[in-house]
């Protein structure tokens, strides 16, 4: 039996034997494997530069260090939230860019903060022994309440940040804890109109040429951090065929989903999604049409969801793929026939399966409520946000800390506080758009009958109540916010703002449809997957690696093209193939440095390039690092066909997007006349 069940796991869990695929711990990196195909030896002290020098930044994506000062690498894409925030009709730099000739003129990021992982803990037996005997929403209360418990006691006892992440679907449950740098600057940034050149007809397409970069720097107690673990660059890149590493942080893959998951996100989730999203695009769309700062102020939100758009609307074609979702169909149907057949796995594992599949059908009942009102779909923008997040810090700080909900524990406030008070721009032009837009999207998806629809608009249509709500709101100046932060409830119940209202006065209602769904969907699932993880482990081991969790992985593979439509993708571009392209009109237009500066930069200089490294979003801004543990390039996307890598891998297809160092260095160079960033960042380690 154990050989039929070993043999299933090919479709089953992602292990190493499937070429170039996986996103690893640093704790369970396959160096064999990666030694025997590629003849490349990764030692524990590679892994080790690794964690040090490889961060995570909190709006999403990863970056590395590239000075021993702080300076930070990732892409332009993932300081585009900081780049926006200190744009302004006089000084935009997003068309303009931006460099900071020394520390003094670089620029606050207000929202950003970047962690760096010290250590790791497993603590997969202190959770099991916390949910003992106990099913539903009785296990799913005591493992929330065991990690907060685990989580508060690391950070008292270690001196740094923790978190608890669950691997295999649940199967284990570890501590990561991180260093973090909570004063973010920006430093450099090219112009938007070469950081995404070709823009959304581009996007997750090869050949390209995105100068898809930008520097910040970290800085403790005033001054740069000391950060002397960082990369070297390697100017001249990888050679075809050679090993490559992407060292970042994955966001999430669901290669490990059960069939009734994964068709939930196909028939459900996905296209609800893209309904929704595709005309809040067009809103985008004709708002900007208007030109100045209608044009300006939706650019960073429009690029955002463009690139969403796509990314789900090739999931759900990757899901509709029927060879495909039938192999994973057949696969888990032999499982389930294989655990049956082996007692003790079968009581273990139980009902498991069917329990996901009920929490399914038990979430579609009220789906649409807990998605407009306590995730937020109903109430789109910032002002919103901003109500919501004052009133229930304010209430759960007066609860014990392992009763709060998540974002309000004593380990997450820190980062709720510097979102909701840090300074940013205001756009009531835009807030109202969006509101606007969100609270007719919940009118049609709840209905007209609604009692949710009735106590929010009332006798309003949506435009009206959102105008009404964001001219009569406060919550746009910092300093009010920070008042109220430091209220206690009752203040803030008495406030007369009319966003802090609408907040209140659906409170209730909106903690009621959270508790209901981590009761009736995510404890029964969470309890379901681990049930089947131990399965798994009890006849595998953990020779596989585990879906991605936003945390520190490192995937291999080789600087290689492939064959699209029967004809070779060479691997990469040059600088002399860009200018044939550029139109003059967006987004195939260049910045007037790149135009003056054009006949200085050698044509062979290498630009972006491909290699066959398991990515997915998340790994924006993770270096790519040689065999020697040297930064030869910069990820900032993945060809079209990587984007089916959220639920399965072709390693002849899929490939991840960088940007090559000699043209990051060279445009330093000879475009921006940054030679005090090229002798900071080209220090030997």
């Amino acid at each position: 039996m154990n050989r039929v069940i070993q043999s299933l796991l090919v479709l089953c869990l992602p292990v190493a034997a499937l070429a170039d695929e996986g996103m690893w711990t640093l704790d369970n990196f396959p160096a064999a494997a990666v030694e025997e195909k590629y003849g490349v030896r990764i030692s524990d002290e590679w892994l080790d530069t690794v964690q040090s020098s490889v961060a995570r930044m909190d709006s999403g994506c990863s970056a590395s260090f590239v000075s021993p000062n702080g300076l930070v690498l990732t892409n332009h894409h993932c300081a585009l939230s900081c780049i926006s925030q200190n744009s302004s009709a006089d000084n935009d730099l997003e068309a303009d860019g931006f460099l900071a000739a020394n520390p003094e003129e670089e620029i606050a990021c207000p929202t950003d903060r970047l962690s760096v992982l010290k250590e790791t803990e497993e603590i997969t037996e202190q959770v099991a022994e916390a949910t003992a005997g106990k099913s539903g929403k009785e296990a799913g209360e005591a493992r929330r309440r065991s990690l907060k418990r685990i989580v508060q006691m690391c950070e008292e006892s270690s001196g740094l940040k923790c978190e608890s992440v669950s691997l295999y679907q649940g199967g284990q449950h570890w501590l990561y804890k991180y260093k973090r740098f909570d004063d973010v600057k920006l430093v450099f940034a090219p112009e938007s109109d070469i950081a995404a050149f070709g823009g959304d007809p581009d996007n997750f397409n090869f050949p390209r040429w995105c100068l898809d970069m930008a520097v910040l720097r970290v800085y403790e107690d005033g001054k740069p951090a000391s950060t002397p673990d960082f990369l070297e660059w390697r100017k001249d890149g990888l050679e075809p065929g050679e090993a490559m590493f992407v060292a970042g942080r994955p966001g999430r893959t669901q290669r490990l989903l059960t069939v009734s998951d994964l068709k939930y996100l196909r028939d459900v989730s996905l296209p609800h999604w893209l309904l929704r999203n595709v005309e809040l695009r067009g809103r985008y769309i004709q708002y900007g049409s208007a030109g100045g700062e209608a044009y300006r102020t939706s650019q960073a939100a429009l690029q955002r969801i463009e690139n969403g758009i796509k990314v789900q609307r090739k999931r759900l074609d990757a899901l509709h793929d029927d060879a495909l979702f039938a192999q994973k169909t057949a696969a888990e149907q032999e499982l389930k026939a294989a655990v049956a057949a082996d007692p003790e796995l079968a009581a273990d594992v139980g009902s498991a399966w069917d329990d996901i599949d009920q929490a399914n059908k038990t979430y579609l009942t009220f789906r649409d409520e807990h998605l407009f009102i306590e995730e937020e779909a109903a109430f789109y923008g910032r002002l919103f946000s901003y109500a919501r997040s004052l009133i229930r810090a304010a209430a759960e700080r007066e609860k014990p800390n392992q009763e709060r909900l998540e974002g309000y524990t004593e380990a997450d406030l820190p980062r709720t506080r510097q979102l909701t008070l840090a300074d940013r721009p205001n756009y009531p032009e835009l807030e109202t758009l969006q509101l606007s837009f969100s609270l007719d999207k919940m009118r049609e998806f709840l209905g007209p009958d609604s009692p949710f629809v009735h106590q929010i608009l009332g006798k309003k249509s949506p435009a009206d109540l959102a105008a009404e709500l964001v001219a009569g709101t406060s919550l746009a100046d910092a300093a009010v916010r920070t008042e109220l932060w430091n209220a206690d409830l009752a203040t803030i119940e008495a406030s007369e703002d009319p966003m802090i209202q609408l907040a209140l006065a659906i409170d209730d209602d909106a903690r009621a449809l959270r508790k209901r769904y981590e009761d009736e969907v995510e404890a029964p699932s969470d309890l379901a997957y681990e049930r089947i993880a131990r399965a798994l482990f009890a006849i595998h081991g953990t020779d596989a690696y585990p879906d991605a969790t936003f945390t520190l992985r490192v995937t291999y593979g080789a600087h290689e093209g492939w064959i699209e439509k029967g004809a070779d993708v060479r691997p990469w571009t040059t600088v002399s193939e860009l200018f044939p392209r550029v139109t003059g009109e967006e987004p195939f237009r260049l910045p007037a440095s790149w135009i003056n500066a054009g006949s200085e930069l050698p044509e062979g200089t290498k630009f972006n390039f491909v290699g066959t490294t398991d990515i997915i979003g998340g790994n924006s801004g993770s270096p790519v690092i040689d065999k020697d543990g040297k930064l030869a390039g910069l990820i900032f996307d993945g060809n079209i066909h990587s984007i089916s890598g959220s639920y399965w891998f072709d390693e002849k297809l899929n490939r991840s997007v960088a940007v090559h160092p000699e043209v990051m260095l060279e445009a330093l160079d000879k475009v921006y006349g940054a030679d005090h960033l090229l002798d900071e960042m080209t220090v030997v380690n």
